[in-house]
């Protein structure tokens, strides 16, 4: 199972990015995939998850608002559009996949399979 990460960057304060996964060796229709961050010096957190079958998504209290959680059936690619970006916004982000059913707000222990990790940079 490959989980490839697109579209991290620099960017200004406000500013917006999306964020690609595509995955390989796993298809993700019944899969529940998610986002996680990790900044310098923290612990990687949960940003956004959707359940593929249904679509239902769910983000963390920092990013709701802001960040939407999308899916391509066709393509087997989750996406993370990230808009209102802050400079607290910036650490390296990664997909996630083979979260638990049901679940809402992951810890890094509920992740099988990790992206490479792409790097978003929010300057002030």
């Amino acid at each position: 199972v490959q989980l490839q990460a697109f579209g991290g960057g620099l960017v200004q304060a406000g500013g917006s990015l999306r964020l690609s996964c595509a995955a390989s060796g796993l298809t993700f229709s019944t899969e529940t995939v998610g986002w996680f961050r990790q900044a310098p010096g923290e612990e990687r957190e949960f940003v956004a998850l959707i359940r593929w079958i249904g679509g239902t998504a769910y983000n963390a209290d920092s990013v709701k608002g802001r960040f939407t959680i999308s899916r391509d059936s066709a393509k087997n690619t989750v996406y993370l559009q990230m808009n209102s970006l802050t400079p607290e916004d910036t650490a390296v982000y990664y997909c996630a996949a083979g979260l638990p059913r049901g679940i809402r707000n992951p810890k890094p222990y509920d992740v099988n399979y990790w992206g490479q990790g792409t790097q978003v940079t929010v300057s002030s």
